[in-house]
């Protein structure tokens, strides 16, 4: 079955390519949109280029530090909220706001306090949060009283308890919202980067191309954003997904 979910998923890219292409031809300007063959031409440039490397470094440190973060700031905010009632109205008001607020206002606003180099770390933070914050919250909130008394009964250990209780019963949850919220931290972080253009940044290179009208890199940078994108996506779900069938086994 697996294999099939993956050659569907060849095929709808391919498909995709098709018509990326046949578009590109209908236009037959390179100015406004370029090809697919072009687009991995110009992508081929620009790995060569030494520079290259330290760009996705400089993004990709920064955009996975604020999700990090993230991560860590909402399982504590999700499980004291879970605990103390009082905590989760108190923190309402800004995670509505974090969750409501315009990106772009968010990233000016923090421009006047944060440094360019740092922006995009606080950027995919804020926008992570509310997510993994609500999935978590959720997911403790549907404990099964009935596995509680269970534990109590048999005075299994809060740490055990957490481990093989709680910790199963989040994993749908916890999927969910890693899922939506990595997808978001590159999203804001990137176009952080592009507002605030730190030095040696992938949003200094998209702003760049944009201004010498250089579509042709633009479009390789775009997807050199959406791979990184998808594989880091791919090697955080598939490690929680290892920790939890280390878990199964114990």
């Amino acid at each position: 079955m697996a294999y099939k979910s993956v050659l569907k998923k060849i095929l709808a890219v391919a498909l995709a390519l098709l018509v990326w292409q046949l578009g590109a031809m209908a236009l037959d300007s390179s100015l406004l949109l370029v090809s697919p063959v072009e687009t991995a031409r110009e992508l081929f440039v620009q790995v060569r280029d030494p520079a290259f490397w330290g760009t996705v470094g400089f993004s990709l440190q920064r955009i996975l530090l604020g999700f990090g973060a993230a991560f860590l700031t909402a399982s504590v905010m999700a499980g004291l909220s879970f605990r103390f009632p009082v905590v989760e109205t108190l923190l309402w008001p800004y995670i509505t706001v974090a969750k409501s607020t315009p990106v772009a206002s968010i990233i000016i606003l923090c421009l006047i306090w944060l440094s360019s180099r740092s922006l995009s770390v606080f950027i995919s933070f804020l926008m992570a949060l509310p997510v993994l914050y609500a999935n978590i919250l959720q997911g403790l909130k549907v404990y099964d009283p009935g596995l509680l008394e269970v534990t109590q009964v048999y005075r299994v250990s809060p740490v055990r308890r957490f481990v093989f209780v709680t910790l199963p019963q989040l994993k749908p949850y916890l999927l969910t919202a890693c899922h939506t919220a990595l997808g978001l931290s590159w999203k804001s972080g990137i176009a952080a980067e592009v507002i605030g253009i730190p030095d040696g940044s992938i949003g200094e290179r998209l702003y760049q191309a944009k201004v010498y009208l250089a579509t042709r890199e633009l479009f390789a940078w775009t997807v050199v954003i959406i791979i990184l994108s998808v594989l880091v996506e791919k090697l955080f779900i598939g490690l929680l997904k290892l920790v939890y069938g280390r878990l199964e086994r114990l």
